[in-house]
């Protein structure tokens, strides 16, 4: 049955609301201080395509002013506290701007800049600063914190202090986590006079990729993709079983690898997917835990992952393409894998999909689609064919997407007759309205990015080789329980932090452990698997109870419990959790050293395969019911499809002949399939005659 419209607009504001929470809550700004913070956004977008472009910089230059521009926003749009404190209401007010934060934008700025206000002097006293620099810096310090935790929460910059405290009270610490410490003046020049701290890697690629990326969703959603790609989905999936389930899977993917937010994307595509699947008799808490489960995952998909992407691609010092390369069986076999967890979940409750007559038909919603395909297309053409960089395939894919959107609204008044100029200023303000959205947008990876920045400046003070020793003590020389502790730990933070934030803090910490004690065990890890295992569980924590807001998120759509969404999900997760655990044993999975496309593939599909066969255990059903000893059978599938060097090993198979393995990986698949076939029309009858 349909959602009570009342029930719907309340569910959908509660969405709303919980997405603003990811952001620490916003200010409804209007008036001047709307005016203020539109044209600084505006002003923020044309700086990042001019640096994109024609304008030429030194990388510290644009560090300092990227972060002024988000800063400065951040104190404009995003109120001290949710609620008041202490009876001082103008810490919480939400429909102004006190003067307090009037004051304390500029100041934020400057802060920000004064590295490039005093350039030459900064370099000539590098190592050596003078009161003034420590008094600039400890101020950028604190208003830094204060802002990343009015954007993101306070976890980053609880974790940001705490390893500042760490920093200079290490020599005071139990032997076991012992730090050397580190005065006044080098703390302060590491952090903001260097590029080792909070103007360091991280928030580089913030200013100079992520950026334009974020912007560019803000274009495709401005100009209506958002809605197209739900429409394309239902309109090649609607019509099967559980096939709003399935549009909501696809859709979310789409969405989800150019917005880089899990509840953003919960909140786009499960406000017209959520209802659909609970009309054809999903559950609320399943709808809402595939959607959240879909969201969650958008960060994975191929060509255009998540911020911290592009992050990996640095701190590997590899191009994009080589992190997507790596990237795309996880992703595309985690994604095959959430398709096929949707029709067993249909399966077992007999649903059927929507009509075909109430779906949109495929040709005519492709053919109004394709002004949205060209700038895609474009992004992909310059990322995978020309192999530009990110920075200039972005640039060309924005021009042509504002393009589109100037031609758009024109072409609509040619149809209805309509004066052009009128439609042209609309094309012009849909553009503008995209800059300061994708400005407002970018302040919570610019955040997290500085502020992680600080907890990278202390790692590389001699911190790195503390937390090698901690972690090879705690996992006792065991590779798996070392990624045990891993995961947990990114599971752990990540309740607290964006996916960008949790990923810099986990790939500082523990990513060099896993190479390091690996290789002190003769296990070798490629540096790139290592990352991405930080990097899929930091997504995998947006929806691990008891905090995943993009469950809280779903489930205020769905009218669900949280908690119980939130436990639904992350089972539908358990398909995706497995990948980095076989990817850091089978290196295959990643294609490192693999450049055969016939190989490339077999090796995917073997992996869908495999994931399919791990969903079937742990959902209970294959094409049937699953019987007790049919679910160690299905897990077996599991572990040799998706790691047959290993059953090669047992099996005494040289390692160049580990493929044969798929055989029988497959083999026994097969004959799952037919148990559960020849019994297929008892459990028919018998699920009917309970009806």
């Amino acid at each position: 049955m349909p959602l009570d419209p009342k029930d719907k607009d309340s569910g959908l504001e509660l969405a709303h609301k919980l997405a603003q929470e990811e952001t620490g809550g916003t200010r409804a700004t209007r008036g001047f201080s709307k005016v203020v913070v539109s044209t600084v956004g505006i002003l923020w977008s044309l700086f990042q395509l001019s640096i994109a472009s024609w304008l030429i910089l030194d990388s510290w230059y644009i560090r300092a002013i990227h972060l002024a521009f988000a800063i400065f926003i951040v104190y404009i749009s995003f109120p001290m506290f949710r609620k008041p404190r202490l009876g001082l209401t103008f810490w919480a007010a939400t429909d102004r701007v006190p003067i307090m934060d009037w004051i304390l934008a500029p100041l934020a700025a400057f802060a920000a800049l004064y590295v490039i206000i005093d350039y030459q002097g900064i370099i000539m006293r590098y190592g050596a600063p003078i009161p003034r620099d420590i008094a600039m810096g400890f101020l950028l310090l604190v208003l830094l914190l204060e802002a990343t935790r009015r954007t993101i929460g306070p976890a980053l910059s609880v974790i940001a202090l705490f390893f500042t405290l760490y920093a200079f009270y290490g020599p005071y610490m139990p032997d076991v986590i012992a730090f050397k410490g580190v005065s006044m003046n080098r703390f302060v020049g590491q952090m903001t006079m260097s590029t080792e701290g909070i103007y360091g890697i991280p928030l580089d690629v913030s200013a100079t990729i992520v950026f334009l990326f974020v912007l560019f969703g803000s274009m495709l959603e401005k100009a209506g993709a958002g809605q197209f790609f739900i429409q394309l989905a239902l309109s090649l999936l609607g019509g099967y079983k559980g096939g709003p389930a399935k549009a909501a899977i696809l859709s979310s993917g789409l969405t989800g690898m150019v917005s880089g937010s899990s509840i953003a994307n919960v909140v786009t595509t499960g406000t017209f997917t959520i209802p659909l699947m609970k009309r054809v008799g999903y559950p609320p808490t399943k709808a809402a835990a595939i959607e959240v489960a879909a969201s969650t995952d958008g960060q994975l998909a191929p060509p255009i992952m998540g911020a911290a992407a592009f992050i990996i691609a640095e701190y590997v010092s590899v191009p994009y393409i080589a992190v997507v390369k790596a990237a795309v069986i996880p992703a595309f076999a985690s994604y095959a894998a959430l398709l096929f967890i949707s029709h067993v979940e249909a399966s077992k409750l007999g649903l059927k999909g929507l009509p075909r007559e109430e779906l949109p038909p495929f040709f005519k919603t492709f053919l109004g689609g394709l002004p949205y395909l060209i700038p895609l297309a474009m992004l992909l053409y310059e990322l995978v064919v020309l192999r530009h960089t990110p920075q200039s395939s972005a640039f060309n894919a924005i021009w042509v997407l504002a393009l589109v959107m100037l031609a758009q609204p024109c072409v609509r008044a040619v149809k209805a007759k309509e004066p052009i100029v009128p439609a042209l200023k609309k094309g012009l303000t849909d553009i503008l309205a995209a800059f300061a959205a994708g400005a407002r947008n970018m302040v919570s990876v610019a955040m997290a990015t500085a502020a992680a920045g600080v907890i990278v400046g202390v790692v590389a003070m001699g911190l790195g080789g503390l937390v090698n020793q901690i972690v090879d003590t705690l996992a006792g020389g065991n590779i798996t329980l070392l990624l045990l502790i891993t995961a947990v730990a990114s599971l752990i933070i990540g309740m607290g932090l964006p996916t960008t934030a949790t990923y810099i803090v986990m790939a500082s910490l523990t990513a060099p452990a896993i190479v390091t004690v690996g290789s002190a065990y003769g296990f070798e890890v490629p540096l790139m698997a290592a990352h991405l295992f930080c990097f899929f569980f930091g997504i995998l924590a947006d929806d691990t109870p008891p905090v995943g807001l993009a469950a809280y998120a779903a489930s205020a759509i769905a009218r669900s419990d949280p908690i119980r969404t939130g436990l639904q999900g992350f089972m539908y997760d358990i398909r995706t959790a497995i990948l980095p655990f076989m990817f850091i044993f089978n290196h295959d999975l990643i294609l490192h050293g693999i450049n055969s496309w016939s190989q490339g593939l077999l090796i995917f599909a073997m992996a869908c395969f495999g994931n399919f066969a791990f969903a079937a255990a742990t959902q209970g059903w294959l094409i049937t019911r699953n019987r007790l000893y049919e679910v160690p059978l299905l897990l077996a599938v599991t572990l040799i499809l998706m790691r047959p060097d290993l059953i090669a090993s047992w099996l005494g198979v040289a390692y160049e002949e580990r493929y044969w393995m798929y055989g029988l990986g497959m083999g026994l698949f097969a004959v799952i399939y037919l148990l559960q076939r020849l019994r297929l029309p008892k459990a028919v009858s018998r699920d009917a005659a309970q009806a």
